[in-house]
């Protein structure tokens, strides 16, 4: 007898329908899965057996070949387990339902029936509700992400509930589907407060203009001045993510198999601080089974790289056209695999092996050659990337010892929600989100100088034997300067901080 039911898996980050059809025929004792599965499919064998027998089922003595199709399309990860348990049961008439077909049953089956969660159930159930009129079965571990969609999701413990379910589809209620909007209500300030931070003015600065305008970062200065406690201050000050961006967020972290069962969703802005000695494959994404590296799980977050010349020259490198097209695109012989990228670059770097070149207390031990070697680490196109790049000081013992109150994150975060509902008034109706992400076209549209600032430019392009790239940079930054003032053209006090921020150019 034959019987079909439907299944999901997820390529990438998007899922595909997947049909699993059940023959139990005449035959020695047999099952054979087919179309294109990996390992961890192939073993669901075994655990489909060994789960239908102890939920007081009986696994049929016979030939049993799955298909799960459309071939062409590799099947991974342990989700099939529950639709292909359910095919056996219904080709063999121990589950009776007219309407199987009209569920897409994921989950994978434990040896004594339970059911255990698996990644991806959020983009599946997007999927579901926009693309198919089918419900969803999935187990009742994965009901926080599966109730933030419109669609009928059902939650199973075992095999025996999902009988139930198909049995009696009147009987029992799909899931309720949460108020997203009151789980973004309440979001505290994330991340370390600057008010923690002694002294540093200029790149407190510094860090308030890199986001208002969703600019990258490189901080620069000797051991201990505060580089990674400054780095860790900016998720506090960095605007609240909106619906959109949560749900984007939360759909790359449930693939990635991140997503905590009590948070279904992801309401904070991500923070990843990657390792240098990370690989290529972990910073970009891929591997033999491509999943999602740290640029895509920092979406609409911060990516932050410390002691920045320290990570391999290939990974770098690598980082250059995602930083411009705010994708990751990961090609292998069968497919291809696209991942956003809409991250903030913040870095730290020593200015030389010691650490300590142009330090006013301690003297630098490094040779000239030392110093051009470490800093040749960083290769003249990815410097071009990062529109703003400051010295961080040593912090005097007066600054340490003060009583002063600093500046609290709350209200330097206003400020910058400030500037960035100017720049979303201000590409409305475009897929720019910030300053950053302005093109050439956009530029010269929104960041029209003249007069004494038009000099100003072309006098510190000179000098400073800039780039076309950087260029553009130091007026997107100019553009988020001026945001921030409140003004709605760029003026020479605006233009002169922003090349300011250029302090690799000037070395």
């Amino acid at each position: 007898m034959l019987a079909r039911v439907y299944s999901c898996t997820i390529i990438g980050l998007d899922p595909y329908l997947v049909e699993v059809e059940v023959d139990v025929g005449g035959g020695l004792p047999y099952l054979e899965i087919v179309g294109l599965p990996d390992t961890t499919v192939k073993e669901s064998k075994e655990r489909v057996r060994t789960a239908i027998k102890n939920s007081g089922f009986e696994f049929p003595p016979r030939r049993i070949i799955v298909n799960l199709a459309p071939a062409d399309i590799r099947k991974e990860g342990p989700g099939f387990d529950l639709a292909i348990a359910v095919g056996i049961l219904a080709a063999t008439g121990q589950l009776i339902t007219k309407n199987i077909e009209r569920y897409v049953l994921v989950g994978e089956l434990s040896l004594d029936g339970r059911l255990r969660p698996v990644p991806g159930i959020l983009p599946m159930s997007i999927y579901m509700a926009e693309k198919t009129e089918k419900a969803l079965i999935v187990p009742s571990e994965n009901s926080g992400e599966a109730s933030m969609t419109k669609v009928d999701t059902f939650i199973a413990a075992n095999l025996s509930d999902v009988k139930a379910i198909l049995e009696h589809p009147g009987s029992i209620k799909p899931l309720e589907q949460i108020n997203l909007t009151d789980l973004l209500v309440g979001e505290v300030l994330q991340g370390t407060d600057l008010s923690e931070v002694k002294g540093q003015k200029m790149a407190k600065k510094a860090l308030e203009v890199a986001a208002a305008g969703g600019h990258n970062l490189l901080l620069v200065g000797a051991p201990g001045s505060g580089k990674s406690l400054l780095a860790r201050c900016l998720p506090s000050i960095l605007p609240p993510l909106t619906l959109e961006e949560a749900l984007e967020v939360t759909k790359i972290y449930s693939v990635a198999g991140l997503l905590k069962r009590e948070q279904p969703l992801i309401t904070k802005r991500p923070f990843r601080s990657p390792h240098h000695s990370s690989s290529q494959a972990s910073i970009i994404g891929g591997g033999a089974i491509p999943k999602p590296g740290e640029m895509t799980l920092a979406t609409h977050g911060v990516l932050f790289l410390d002691e920045l010349p320290e990570y391999r020259r290939d990974v770098l490198e690598s980082m250059r056209q995602p930083l411009e097209d705010k994708v990751v695109t990961v090609s292998r012989v069968a497919l291809t695999m696209t991942y956003p990228a809409k991250f903030q670059l913040v870095c730290a770097a020593n200015p030389c092996y010691c650490g300590y070149y142009g330090d006013p207390l301690k003297e630098c031990i490094c040779t000239p050659h030392q110093i051009t070697k470490y800093r040749s680490k960083l290769s003249g196109p990815l410097l071009d990337r990062i529109d703003i790049c400051v010295d961080v000081p040593r912090v005097s013992f007066q600054e340490l010892d003060s009583k002063n109150t600093e500046e609290a994150s709350e209200s330097v975060r206003k400020r910058v929600v400030q500037a960035r509902r100017k720049q979303c008034e201000r590409f409305a109706g475009s897929a720019i989100a910030n300053n950053a992400e302005m093109r050439a076209k956009e530029v010269r549209k929104y960041c029209a100088i003249k007069g004494k600032v038009r000099e100003l430019l072309e006098q510190a392009y000179k000098s400073l034997g800039l780039s076309a790239r950087a260029h553009d940079r130091i007026l997107k930054v100019a553009r988020t300067v001026a945001d921030l003032d409140n003004s709605e053209e760029i003026r020479s006090e605006h233009l002169a901080e922003a090349i300011q921020y250029r302090s690799f150019d000037r070395a």
